[in-house]
């Protein structure tokens, strides 16, 4: 294979490179305002989704480092998609300096979305990981006159460094063991290899890295700091492109390559594996993420240990471990993820009303915004699992899979925790909503033509999509579906 059939294949990727080097030469340059940095992003992250679309529809390239198939072409479009959103959400931060700047990490963060999902090969995959996380970190930090935001990078950066340790070591081990780092060849070997001590290190310590980037209890303890003290745009590209691209590797990595190691969580079976490991993080999530939850007074303090609970839900999927449980999960981490940055547009217009993000900035929005003020209700009921919306039928989709998985419905325990979750998350839910419709309005709001445009059109259009999806599934899922056959 020449240079240039290497380069037609990774074309998505080297385009939005691009993108970012020439959004970098004109801020550096000082000859861009915002809107035309903002329309320059989004033009180049439309042509990437076009050139995703015109990839051949099957290649596997150096044993696994870059995989085209349906499933990685349709989960780079939604990475992008995702990038595209969080470009327009941006226009809200007006306290950002280096605005360039800010786009083009924002850029290769997406690069590195695009780097998870293309590939089924574990070091790809840790550079991958590597240069999202990276960029993640300075975006998490970049508001430097901000003391919150300064925190919570250096908190996302101990972390994250602490978490990739783990994850290399762990794939050491696994190459060690398994003389490979592709999993398919890994699937292969570990399924002819007895159980080893190593191995089951090795695939421990792999499996704590992507704990990480879920937010996964315990692994969680990044998550408030940097979801309540990050940019707005930012926490909201954490929460939703990260959640989704690690969702698709760690599905990748479980249910291939370290699929003969799977042992089982069935109540009346429990057998040594990944699939009890995974079952307790599951559990641990559900139960911690929406109980603290409940003492929250910041909204996207709140949405953060939301996001662990949610995580927890995700796992269910996985653990079901057929193409079904697979499909369910995939199905709902993109509905979350869409839900989640519709609920960040709405915090970043009332942020830039009201100076905060606590639930008394949210007082009155119903009487000054009733747009706003509906569409943070499709969010959150959907968040909540209330049909008609696209939550309901992803959890409904993702707890069925789960029930169905195994001898004598064996997940049983973990979907009534589930369920019980979900019971809890609707009372925080309806705490905010209570907020909005019935408090009084607050006086700190100024009037509301100071929003950007773009935001609300973004919001507005998220807002659309969950309820689309929610309505009509079937067309998500038959994508999923087929893209997983």
């Amino acid at each position: 294979m020449s240079y240039f059939d290497l380069l037609r294949l990774a074309w998505p990727e080297a385009s939005i490179v691009l993108t970012a080097l020439v959004v970098l030469a004109i801020g550096l340059t000082n000859r861009g305002t915002r809107p035309a940095i903002t329309l320059l992003a989004m033009v180049g992250i439309a042509l990437a989704i076009k050139n995703v679309l015109r990839l051949p529809h099957d290649a596997i390239l150096f044993n696994g480092m870059l995989v085209i198939s349906p499933l990685t072409s349709l989960f780079k479009i939604v990475s992008l998609a995702l990038a595209f959103f969080t470009v327009a959400l941006a226009q809200s931060e007006s306290s950002l300096r280096h605005y360039a700047e800010y786009i083009a990490i924002l850029l290769l963060a997406c690069v590195g979305l695009m780097l998870l999902v293309g590939s089924e090969e574990l070091l790809t995959i840790f550079i991958g990981l590597e240069l999202l996380g990276l960029s993640l970190y300075v975006l998490t930090a970049f508001d430097k006159i901000d003391i919150y935001s300064a925190e919570a990078g250096l908190k996302y950066f101990l972390f994250g460094s602490t978490a990739s340790a783990f994850t290399l070591f762990g794939i050491s081990l696994v190459y060690g063991m398994a003389g490979s780092t592709s999993l398919a060849v890994l699937a292969q070997k570990l399924s002819v290899t007895n159980a080893q001590p190593l191995l089951a290190a090795g695939i421990v310590m792999t499996l704590i890295g992507f704990a990480f980037k879920i937010a996964a209890a315990p692994f969680h303890l990044w998550a408030p700091d940097v979801y309540q003290g990050a940019p707005i745009p930012s926490a909201a590209f954490i929460a939703s492109g990260s959640k989704v691209a690690s969702f698709v590797v760690l599905g990748k990595i479980l249910l291939v390559g370290f699929d003969s190691a799977r042992g089982s969580s069935d109540w009346h079976a429990m057998i040594a594996g990944w699939s009890p490991i995974i079952s307790l993080l599951a559990a641990m999530s559900i139960l911690l993420g929406n109980f603290v939850a409940l003492a929250q007074t910041n909204v996207r303090r709140l949405l953060a240990y939301s996001a662990v609970a949610h995580g927890g839900y995700t796992l269910l999927g996985l653990l079901a471990g057929d193409r079904d449980g697979f499909s369910a999960t995939l199905f709902y981490t993109t509905i979350y993820a869409l839900t989640l940055l519709g609920a960040f547009g709405v915090i970043a217009l009332v942020r830039r009303e009201t100076g905060g993000d606590d639930l008394q900035n949210f007082a009155g929005l119903g009487q000054r915004s009733p747009l706003l003020a509906v569409c943070m209700s499709i969010f959150l009921l959907s968040l909540a699992g209330l049909p008609p919306l696209a939550g309901f039928f992803g959890k409904f989709y993702l707890f069925s899979s789960a029930f169905r998985a195994g001898a004598n419905h064996g997940l049983l325990w973990l979907v009534a925790l589930a369920l019980f979750g979900s019971l809890i998350s609707l009372y925080y839910y309806l705490i905010v909503l209570k907020v909005i419709f019935l408090d009084e309005r607050s006086t700190t709001a100024t009037a509301p033509a100071a929003r950007p445009m773009l935001v609300e059109v973004a919001t507005g259009v998220l807002a659309a999509l969950v309820l689309l999806f929610g309505v009509d599934p079937s067309g998500l899922v038959a994508r999923i579906v087929a893209a997983l056959a």
